[in-house]
């Protein structure tokens, strides 16, 4: 697989490009924002540090979301949970902090792979309306009111299993099964994150209910 590795620091990039190429990938390095946004097109999976000498990471990440869904994995010193949440806002499908091994670092990132093949198609429809919200779930593209809105791939997964069937409540456990492919994450916060900027960015809080202590469902007229 091509990896992109976006890190400034030499020595721990020499040392993550030895131990991927020994996994099979193969590894492109880029020290600035400005040159992993140039290489974006070359690369089917990016690992992305957050502090960049010309440009914020997470700003990095947001640039790289309007232009592409290849998986983004977060790896960085910063443990704040604001952090986390911000980095899962801005896109990225995971968030490894320093030091870690590289074992784990592999693992998760098969694991994002694996999320981002599921199929995640209605029964029986490929589009789905709710108010002047309109759902394509085969070209994964969603409007409100004839205006597009861009969600970040995770945001869109977890729309389109709960836009499957309108009204039907998702437990927690469910989704975090099916579009994380880890019901262990029950705990973290992540979902929500995700509901939220699924609220924020179409403009329609009520399009996604919550059920408390029970899960989650898409509205329906």
């Amino acid at each position: 697989m091509r990896v992109l590795l976006v890190e400034d620091d030499d020595r721990l990039a020499a040392a993550l490009i030895s131990a991927l190429a020994r996994h099979g990938h193969q590894v492109v390095r880029a020290g600035r924002a400005d040159d992993a946004l140039r290489l974006k097109d070359s690369a089917e999976f990016v690992l992305l540090d957050l502090g960049l000498p010309d440009m914020d990471g997470l700003d990095a990440l947001r640039r790289l979301r309007r232009v592409s869904t290849v998986p983004v994995i977060v790896v960085t010193a910063r443990t704040e949970e604001r952090d986390v949440l911000r980095g899962l806002r801005s896109g990225a499908d995971d968030y490894l902090v320093k030091p870690f091994r590289t074992a784990e670092l592999v693992a998760r990132m098969g694991a994002v792979l694996r999320r981002g093949t599921r199929p995640l198609a209605a029964a029986g429809r490929a589009v789905v309306e709710v108010g002047d919200t309109r759902i394509d779930l085969e070209t994964r593209q969603i409007t409100v009111n004839g205006a597009q809105v861009a969600l970040t791939r995770r945001e869109f997964d977890v729309l389109a299993l709960l836009a499957r069937e309108p009204g039907v409540v998702r437990s927690r456990e469910e989704i975090l099964d099916e579009v994380w492919g880890d019901v262990l994450m029950s705990a973290s916060r992540s979902l929500d994150v995700h509901i939220a900027g699924i609220r924020a960015k179409t403009g329609r809080p009520q399009l996604v209910e919550t059920l408390r202590a029970t899960g989650y469902r898409l509205a329906v007229d």
